[in-house]
């Protein structure tokens, strides 16, 4: 197959890109600064050259979107609004005036979606979107309406012949240098590995592998449209997801934090407390009945195969801490 994945040179662009590439598949990125031969330009925005490649493509993973991992200030919230709305916006306008449109549009989307809770789970038909909890930082909701409006550009394209999934992913975790497993073990290696705020809140993830899986299950099945949510079935309270991340790389300790604490962590590392204080219990209803079995369903046993393949890449590292 071809696929054009635009924005696809960050985390989970470079783990599809990878692994796609390996499965021998033609993959195109569209970035904003190219620099390899697979690479293309655009601007996140506008009908220019790129939307060339989309015309005869088979499958469009549109990525784009600034990264969350930053303070949420006023600006950086419009940003992030802006530069997912526009992206799937400028896709759905290409996806329309291809001669040969692509057949599937995987459109990322995420898990913040739903509501910060704890007594449930969240599923794509009986689970609560949020933006209306009480109790929670005012600004969380701006972070639903951002996720909230990157699905409504995609659904309000007017694509007809292309089917569209918001793939509702929670975090990819990969043993990739700057990725969000990576931090969190750096963390865990440091001793900070504890509970936050008392580490009551869920923490939803999907193996990198399952989320590759995923994402070709999806592309093979033409039933399936709408939103579907990309997490492992086995989301667990933030204290226990670090514990058995503590115990797979051999931490005895891992201190607590408090709210306070994490806001001083959060602003040290340029990003913010949402990221660790909101509960995402999130779990992959329409895959399951859809059949896809995930290998890696439980986080003790995917965290431990995430440190096996980081010691196998750093070996002289791993060895000295």
């Amino acid at each position: 197959m071809k696929l054009v994945i635009p924005g696809g040179t960050g985390q989970v662009g470079t783990i599809l890109n990878r692994a796609l590439t390996a499965a021998g598949h033609e993959v195109v990125v569209l970035t904003r600064t190219p620099r390899r031969d697979d690479e293309i330009r655009w601007d996140g925005e506008t009908l220019g050259p790129w939307a060339e490649t989309i015309d005869g493509a088979d499958v469009v993973i549109n990525l784009a979107g600034r990264s969350v991992s930053c303070r949420y200030t006023p600006d950086n919230l419009q940003a992030m609004m802006d530069s997912r709305v526009r992206s799937a916006a400028a896709v759905g306008e290409a996806i329309a005036a291809a001669a040969r449109p692509p057949g599937v549009w995987l459109q990322m989307s995420t898990a913040t979606i739903y509501a910060h809770r704890f007594d449930a789970p969240n599923d794509e038909a009986t689970g609560v979107i949020g933006g209306d909890e009480t109790g929670v930082p005012r600004y969380w909701s701006y972070s639903v309406e951002i996720a909230k409006a990157w699905e409504r550009a995609q659904r309000r394209a007017e694509t007809p012949s292309t089917r569209k999934v918001a793939l509702r992913s929670a975090m990819v975790m990969s043993p990739d240098r700057g990725g969000v497993f990576d931090v969190m073990l750096w963390l865990a290696r440091l001793g900070l590995g504890g509970p936050v705020a008392g580490g009551a809140q869920y923490v939803s993830w999907i193996h990198d592998h399952d989320f590759v899986r995923a994402v070709e299950f999806l592309i093979g099945r033409d039933d399936l449209d709408g939103p579907v949510n990309l997490a492992a079935p086995g989301p667990l309270p933030q204290r226990e997801f670090m514990r058995a991340l503590r115990s797979a790389w051999g931490v005895p300790v891992g201190l607590p934090a408090t709210k306070w604490m994490a806001e001083i962590g959060a602003l040290a590392l340029r990003t913010d407390t949402e990221l660790l204080l909101k509960s995402r219990r999130v779990v992959p209803g329409r895959l399951l009945d859809a059949g896809f079995s995930f290998d890696h369903a439980q986080w003790p046993e995917a965290v431990n195969d995430l440190v096996h393949r980081v010691r196998q890449a750093r070996p002289k590292r791993a060895a000295h801490s």
